[in-house]
This record gives C-alpha cells, sequence and structure tokens, in this order.
C-alpha cells in the first residue's frame, strides 16, 4: 500500500520515480480504508531530504500510511523556504487536538548546545509531553532520542573527544522483541553526532530496554512504555550519499573532520559509497509500524484511549 502525501510534494516525484507507490488525497479518498495516520516533526535543516529519507523508510509496509509534516514555530529555519514550509507543514497549535497513530521526531545539528539552550526546546517539551496522550507510539531520532532520554528519564548527554561519523557494527540484543524481528545478529547502521548519552546509564534505567548497541558507537537502539518510547540514536533514515555530503559539506570549509568510517571502498572519497544498512533501516520501520502502531492503535483515533497510564 502507498503513502499518502499532497500531490505537489516535491519528494512524491522523486518517489514515484524509484518506484514507491505515492498517492495524492484525491485517489485516497476513493480507498475504502482508515490509513495510519502518522505525524513527523521534521527539526533537520535541509527538511527536503529529511522528508524523501523519512517516506523511503515508511513505504515498505502493506498498510497505507498518510503523513503529515510539522515544524516548531519557536524557531526560523534557515535552509528551506518559507515557501515550502507554508505548503507543506503545519505547526504545533494546528494539530494539538488531535490523535496520531505514531509520530516521527528527527535529530537536529545542536547537540553541542544545552537543551535550554536550544531556542526551540520549551516548544518541544511541550510537544513531547503531548505524545503521551495523543500518539499510540513515537520514534526519537538521533538528537531527538538524547532528548527524550534526557527530558523523559534524566539521563543527561556528554561530548565526545571526536565525531562518530560513518557506519557502526551493532549486535541485537533481544531478538525476541517485535521491533527487532527479522533483523540479523550483526548490522551497520549510520551515525553522524558530537554526543551521545552513556550506554552505561541507559542501562542502569530500569524504564529502558535496549535491543541494540555497539562496541564503537554505544546505545543505538531501545524502547519504553511497550514501545510507546522508541529511541534510535543513529539516522537509519539516511540514504546512500547523506554521509558523503556531509564529508564534503565540512571538508570544503576546512573543518576538522575523518573519513565516515566503513562507508567508502578502500577509504576513497572519490569512489560511490557502499549502501549497507538500508535492509536493517526498512526493517525497523516496517516492525514499527506493524508491532507498534497498526497492531495497537484504535481503529477510530478519536476515541483513542488514555495513553497516560492513569
Amino acid at each position: 500500500m502507498p503513502v499518502k502525501v499532497q500531490a505537489d510534494l516535491p519528494a512524491k516525484e522523486i518517489l514515484e520515480r524509484e518506484n514507491i507507490f505515492v498517492m495524492d488525497e484525491t485517489r485516497a479518498v476513493h480507498q475504502d480504508i482508515r490509513p495510519l495516520r502518522i505525524l513527523i516533526l521534521n527539526l533537520m535543516p535541509l527538511k527536503e531530504d529529511t522528508e524523501l529519507q523519512l517516506l523511503r523508510s515508511l513505504s515498505n509496509t502493506p498498510l497505507q500510511v498518510d503523513v503529515t509534516f510539522m515544524t516548531v514555530a519557536s524557531h526560523e529555519s534557515k535552509n528551506t523556504s518559507t515557501s515550502h514550509l507554508n505548503t507543506f507543514y503545519v505547526k504545533f497549535d494546528e494539530v494539538r487536538r488531535n490523535y496520531y497513530d505514531g509520530m516521527i521526531i528527527t535529530g537536529a545539528p545542536v547537540e553541542q548546545l544545552e537543551y535550554e539552550e536550544v531556542d526551540y526546546w520549551k516548544e518541544l517539551v511541550e510537544i513531547m509531553d503531548w505524545t503521551n496522550a495523543h500518539v499510540t507510539s513515537t520514534i526519537f531520532l538521533c538528537w531527538a532520542a538524547q532528548a527524550g532520554l534526557y527530558h523523559f528519564y534524566g539521563l543527561k548527554k556528554r561530548m565526545l573527544r571526536e565525531k562518530k561519523f560513518g557506519l557502526f557494527w551493532h549486535k541485537v540484543n533481544n531478538r525476541k522483541i517485535p521491533l527487532v524481528r527479522g533483523f540479523d545478529d550483526c548490522f551497520l547502521a549510520p551515525h553522524s553526532r558530537h554526543t551521545e548519552v552513556p550506554l552505561e546509564e541507559i542501562r542502569a534505567c530500569d524504564e529502558i530496554t535496549i535491543l541494540a548497541e555497539s562496541e564503537e558507537a554505544g546505545f543505538y537502539l531501545g524502547m519504553a512504555k511497550e514501545g510507546r518510547r522508541i529511541f534510535v540514536m543513529g539516522h537509519p533514515e539516511y540514504d546512500r550519499m547523506t554521509l558523503d555530503s556531509e564529508y564534503h559539506r565540512d571538508s570544503d570549509k576546512g573543518l576538522p573532520i575523518d573519513l565516515p568510517l566503513n562507508y567508502y571502498r578502500n577509504d576513497d572519497a572519490d569512489t560511490k559509497p557502499l549502501l549497507m544498512w538500508r535492509a536493517h533501516a526498512n526493517n525497523l520501520y516496517t516492525n514499527w509500524l506493524n508491532y507498534y502502531v497498526y497492531q495497537i492503535t484504535p481503529y477510530n483515533l478519536d476515541g483513542t484511549p488514555d495513553f497516560s497510564g492513569k
């Protein structure tokens, strides 16, 4: 089944060229089915790139997925046009009364700031608290995972001596958990960050189940509240060239940056990178949609039960 997006979203044409089944609102209304409603809070600066990456990830499922993109009101985007945001994005005030089957909160290049120094931190905290009663399951990606671990469980981040950059090997801790069903014992996943939440501190938090970790990159995947909160410390949504673009961007600026680990054949930055994490990434999002959204959410979202635990 397809991902449902607005008819003139630029990513729609690219996805169709990749033979990914995408439909617009006009065609969707003629199907007698309730699609899964997924809200994506896109905090990344290059929003159109992230839209495409996440829509690819959500497309590998037999479920119809209706995606809404949201941006924060308390921050002015400098890398995405105002017209694009006005056309394809909503603000929190527009959706705060709504209920969603699932939500994704992306990373953001603000990890070297203290959380309270981020100009949209108060708004993000309000949104994270709002998910408790309005969203069946939420995925927190990279910096958002660090922010969620800090806000909900008081786990602090720490600076790394050098940027964690490239593809890193991870091991699955408990494959009986549906979120990692079908994962290989060891798999590669992209990381691109200057900070981390120490693995030993996450392990000491009884509320969090660690599902995948790395000897080199630390914590990668975990969940809490029986999958209502899912934390992914890396970037499974990255496409083939994302790390390449980041490397050449920083290198061209004269910033200190090492080659992304395990990424280029023979560490030659002039070669086309190998795509070695897509299968596990697709599996992650498919498992999430199936086991933690579709199997759990009520048919009538307006009657969504109280998720607060009271």
